[in-house]
């Protein structure tokens, strides 16, 4: 049996290991802003380098036009490409169909190359497919940035990528810590399914496995219900032993608030049992017409009687 100041000293190491865990997450939120500055600083170089490229472009489009010739009778400008004369000559397969994400240069970077490649994992396809249908899913600024690069400078997807992140470095979402946890709270009028299911993908997209963590970022966000006395009294030690009690629950919940909804049905009102009609022996008339007349008969019977009686 655990004493009291054995206990208490166990609820002060798990608080001193809290206190470890939210000053790392702390260190790692410094290091992350660290990394973000510099971040900030590639994409401002990358930008210049791209102004200057554009210039360069510029210029060039200029000194090969007729400026004696007026500008609408100039012949069109020739469409240019920044992809190399192999990735051009490579053929896409009649059986490939492009891919349905699209990025017009405010989305996430990260998420749009995910997608891509979750989708050409999908159909396969070479190096030199996978940069003419990436070329397809650009619209918009973005596909304006992509005709402004050199023309024959792409020669490989991963160097389109690399240019690509480069551009849209800012569009990148800050990776998610494990103190986000804390930031996820049931809201109100929220179901316990609903709140347990947006935790749970938080968990997943923060990527911890600190289960004292987890376990104590959920009894912190969720409202003080009767879920929470259930916690309260468990004590669970896993992010995978609420779970089981949280399905329990909400199975309990459904029922209480179906029977609680649900109208419940009215009483049904009392029948009037009326009375069977009884007609005479001899006759179809009622009883209530024929019973004077049989008062009257039984009268003179008993009085008949009586005289008898006295005469004798």
């Amino acid at each position: 049996m655990t004493t009291r100041p054995a206990r208490a000293r166990s609820e002060e190491m798990t608080l001193q290991q809290l206190m470890g865990m939210v000053q790392g997450l702390q260190d790692a939120m410094a290091a992350s802003k660290v990394e973000q500055e510099r971040m900030q600083a590639d994409l401002a170089a990358s930008q210049v380098r791209n102004n200057e490229l554009h210039r360069t472009n510029e210029e060039l489009r200029r000194g090969s036009r007729n400026r004696d010739e007026p500008e609408a009778a100039s012949p069109p400008r020739e469409f240019t490409t920044p992809f190399s004369q192999a990735i051009l000559e490579t053929a896409i397969p009649n059986t490939f169909t492009g891919p349905k994400a699209t990025f017009t240069g405010v989305e996430d970077l990260e998420a749009h190359l995910t997608v891509f490649h979750t989708q050409m994992l999908l159909v396969g396809g070479s190096d030199a497919v996978r940069c003419k249908l990436f070329m397809s899913t650009l619209t918009g600024i973005a596909m304006d940035w992509f005709i402004s690069l050199p023309e024959g400078h792409v020669t490989s997807f991963a160097q389109l990528s690399q240019l690509f992140r480069e551009q849209y470095l800012a569009n990148r979402t800050p990776a998610p810590v494990s103190y986000d946890l804390f930031d996820v709270k049931q809201f109100q009028g929220e179901t316990l399914m609903e709140y347990i299911s947006r935790f749970g993908a938080q968990v997943v997209k923060v990527g911890t496995t600190e289960e004292p963590m987890i376990v104590y970022a959920f009894r912190k966000g969720v409202r003080p219900r009767s879920f929470s006395k259930t916690l309260n009294c468990s004590r669970p030690k896993t992010f995978a032993e609420i779970r089981p009690q949280a399905v329990e629950h909400i199975s309990s919940e459904g029922e209480a608030y179906e029977k609680f909804t649900t109208a419940a049905p009215t009483r049904p009102k009392a029948q009037i049992r009326t009375q069977p009609v009884r007609v005479h022996q001899t006759g179809n008339a009622p009883m209530s017409q024929e019973r004077p007349n049989l008062r009257v008969k039984q009268g003179k019977e008993e009085k008949e009687t009586g005289h008898q009686g006295t005469t004798s």
